[in-house]
């Protein structure tokens, strides 16, 4: 499994460039200033980055029970990604929708938009850091 520096690592880099693109796309595509979009962020970057950290370490316990493996192939990337997206959909929309002053169908609606854009982001995103910072090929601890 990965290390605590490796998932702060790695949930602080796609937070942190995730948010780069989403702030001023989002603040275009929505039509709403880019302050606003920029708070949306910050507060989504934040809860996501708790998420991301809490997620991971759940779904890397889940897969070793599963499979007694941490190798992701791609069906098993898309239902990562699809899992994550959809947790944090529950999380945000509330507050979008109060913070920007929108039903809460309007905030969904928005937030699906955001969400294509993070499937797309999270899976390139995941597989780059993979290749780029490898988990280490140690074996498995025996069961006594």
């Amino acid at each position: 499994m990965r290390t605590f520096k490796d998932r702060v690592r790695h949930a602080v880099m796609f937070e942190l460039i995730g948010l780069a693109v989403f702030t001023p796309g989002a603040a275009l595509l929505f039509d709403q200033p880019i302050e606003h979009m920029g708070i949306v962020g910050i507060i989504s970057a934040t809860a996501a980055t708790i998420w991301n950290f809490l997620f991971n370490i759940g779904f890397d316990k889940a897969m070793l029970h599963g499979r007694g493996s941490l190798q992701k192939t791609i069906p098993i990337r898309i239902a990562h990604t699809a899992l994550f997206e959809a947790g944090l959909i529950v999380m945000l929309i509330p507050f979008v929708a109060w913070y920007l002053g929108i039903s809460l169908m309007a905030a969904l609606a928005m937030d699906v938009a955001i969400v294509g854009f993070y499937l797309v982001y999270a899976f390139v995103f995941n597989i780059a850091h993979d290749r780029a910072f490898p988990i280490g090929r140690k074996p498995l601890p025996r069961a006594s």
